[in-house]
C-alpha cells in the first residue's frame, strides 16, 4: 500500500469509521539507516487520530532492524510490523520481504533483532502462505516458534500475487496449528475482504482473531464504520469527502509530494452514479489540485441534484 496508506488517507478513513489498528506504508530499514533517511521518514508521519498505529518495516540487514526499532520506540508507535509478504519482483530480487520464506535463518535473525530493539512494543510479521508453492504449516510453524505477538497471513503465495482468490482454508490451517501448539500469538487473516459482513464471516469460518483490509478500502472507505457502509453514502457526501482529501493532502504535503499521487484515489469516491467515469477522466486530466477541487464543487452544485445512484 505504498503511497496509499499515508497519514492523509488514514485521517480520512478515521473520519469515515476508525479501524482497530492502523498501519503505515512499508518503509525500508536499510534506507532509514542510510544517508537517504530524510527521503523516507515522511512515511512514519502520524497524528493522535491515527492510533493505535503500527509502523511497518522491511529490509535485509538485522542491525538496521534493531536500530530502526529503537527509533520507532521514541516516535511513540504502538507496535512494529515486519513485512515478509510483499511480492514485488524488485523487492524479492534483493532477498527481502516474501523472499525470506526461503531464508529462515535470516528471517529469524531479523525477528530477533527487531524484538530486541523494540523493547516493550509488540512485534508482528506479515507473511504469505508460501513462495512458489503453499507451505502454510511448515512456514507458520516456524514463525510460531519465534514467539511473535501476531502473525498477519495473506492467503496467497508470492507467485500468485493477487491473481487468484485468497486461500482462506490455508489461513484456517494456520489457526488450527496455533491452537494445537497452545501459542498465544494472534493470527490475523488478509485477502479479498471488501465488506464488514464478509470480515465477520471469515472470522467465524476460520477462527482468526481479526482481519486486515488492504485493497478493500478502495471499494468501501466506510468498511470499518459500524453503522454505515458505502451503500449508505450519497454522491454529494462522496464528492465532498474527495474535496476534503485533496485539501488535506495539500495542507500536509504542500509541494513535497507529487500531486498526481492523488489520481489513484479518484475512483474511491467517483463511482456508483451515472457519468461517474466521465467525471473521473476529467479529474485525471487536470494538472492542478485546486482545479480538481473547483470541478468537484461545481459538479456538486450543478449535477448532483439531478443524479441518482446506480
Amino acid at each position: 500500500m505504498e503511497d496509499v496508506t499515508d497519514t492523509v488517507f488514514r485521517r480520512i478513513i478515521a473520519r469515515c469509521g476508525a479501524p482497530d489498528l492502523y498501519f503505515t506504508e512499508f518503509t525500508s530499514v536499510d534506507a532509514i539507516c542510510s544517508k537517504g533517511q530524510a527521503r523516507v521518514m515522511h512515511r512514519f508521519k502520524h497524528t493522535e487520530i491515527e492510533r493505535p498505529i503500527i509502523a511497518q518495516i522491511w529490509g535485509m540487514d538485522p542491525e538496521n532492524y534493531f536500530t530502526t526499532a529503537q527509533m520507532l520506540q521514541k516516535m511513540n508507535f504502538d507496535g512494529i510490523d515486519i513485512n515478509m509478504g510483499c511480492p514485488v519482483p524488485a523487492v524479492i530480487a534483493r532477498g527481502s520481504c516474501s523472499a525470506l520464506i526461503n531464508n529462515r535463518p535470516l528471517a529469524q535473525e531479523i525477528i530477533q533483532a527487531t524484538r530486541k530493539g523494540a523493547g516493550d512494543l509488540p512485534v508482528s510479521v506479515k507473511v504469505r502462505i508460501g513462495f512458489k508453492e503453499i507451505v502454510t504449516e511448515d512456514w507458520i510453524g516456524f514463525l510460531l516458534e519465534q514467539n511473535l505477538d501476531a502473525i498477519i497471513i495473506h492467503g496467497r503465495t508470492t507467485r500468485e500475487q493477487s491473481l487468484v482468490p485468497a486461500h482462506w482454508d490455508e489461513i484456517a490451517k494456520a489457526v488450527a496449528l496455533r491452537n494445537k501448539q497452545k501459542s498465544k500469538t494472534i493470527i490475523v487473516g488478509n485477502g479479498d475482504i471488501q465488506s464488514r459482513a464478509q470480515a465477520y464471516e471469515r472470522i467465524k469460518e476460520t477462527g482468526v482473531d481479526g482481519v486486515m483490509v488492504g485493497r478493500g478500502i478502495f471499494v468501501d472507505p466506510w468498511i470499518f464504520n459500524k453503522q454505515n457502509s458505502v451503500r449508505d453514502i450519497t454522491v454529494k457526501e462522496k464528492l465532498e469527502l474527495l474535496i476534503e482529501h485533496i485539501a488535506l493532502f495539500q495542507e500536509v504535503w504542500g509541494s513535497s509530494k507529487n500531486p498526481h499521487l492523488l489520481k489513484k484515489f479518484y475512483k474511491v469516491y467517483v463511482n456508483g452514479f451515472h457519468d461517474a467515469s466521465t467525471l473521473r477522466q476529467k479529474l485525471v486530466e487536470l494538472e492542478s489540485l485546486d482545479e480538481a477541487k473547483e470541478v468537484l464543487k461545481n459538479y456538486i452544485v450543478t449535477e448532483v441534484p439531478l443524479l441518482h445512484t446506480v
